[in-house]
């Protein structure tokens, strides 16, 4: 085991535990995971990654090691007034709420384009059709049953995962026209589903980016798959 590795261990729990200090690492012993999820890294040490809690987990003497992913750590930004304080916690509470409908929505949309790459060309039409379909539906139900702020949530996280906005997203699915009215729908209720997703500009997004940060390191939302790529762009 390098020492370097052992440091780094004693690091990311530090900051952890500064983090969410009632939050704490779940793990068990090497032979206990199934054969296939074992892995051996560029030293030649075997370990098992454990996707929810982004860490590896090696087996070193007999002694269970956790080697966690890069941590990052975001502090809140600045707050011009006590205004701009509630309003963070208020899109604090909004998040947690949009999340788990935005990691569904995004898990279904990604999997119609994985599926369509393995799909003969002369069935994938009726295919994306079918499913496309019913997505677009779903997108289409979601949007309604949120409020406003909630919607422009869901719309700004779809596109922090996607780069597409889900005007895009609707057109993609069901053509222009239909993305036109959603656009106008939107407009009406106050939520712009042409705007992208920028923490750099938008002071709204930055405390997005922040709460989003937050959460996935103090462990109260996981990560959804790819959350890591996104780069704020200056």
């Amino acid at each position: 085991m390098k020492l370097y590795r052992i440091f780094l261990v004693i690091f990311f729990f530090s900051c952890l535990n500064k983090i969410a200090a009632q939050d704490s690492l779940v793990t068990k012993s090497l032979d206990q995971y199934p054969p296939e999820m074992i892995k051996i890294d560029e030293f030649g040490d075997k370990y098992v990654y454990d996707e929810a809690q982004k860490a590896k987990i090696y087996s070193i003497n007999g002694e269970t090691v956790v080697v966690m992913d890069e941590l990052i750590l975001a502090g809140k930004p600045h707050f011009n007034n006590q205004l701009d304080q509630n309003y963070y916690f208020f899109l604090n509470k909004k998040l947690n709420r949009v999340y788990p409908l935005f990691v569904e929505a995004l898990e279904e949309y990604q999997d119609i384009q994985q599926e369509v790459k393995s799909i003969d060309a002369d069935k994938r039409k009726e295919y994306i059709k079918d499913r496309q379909n019913i997505l677009a539906d779903s997108y289409e139900a979601r949007l309604k049953d949120l409020t406003t702020s909630e919607g422009q949530i869901f719309a700004k996280l779809m596109y922090r995962a996607t780069d597409k906005t889900v005007f895009d997203i609707i057109k993609e699915l069901r053509g222009g026209w239909s993305s036109f009215w959603w656009n106008v729908k939107g407009n009406i209720a106050d939520i712009d589903i042409k705007e992208p997703y920028d923490p750099h500009a938008n002071r709204v997004d930055e405390f997005t980016e922040s709460l989003l940060q937050s959460n996935w390191n103090a462990g109260l939302l996981l990560p959804y798959p790819g959350a890591q790529n996104y780069r704020v762009k200056k």
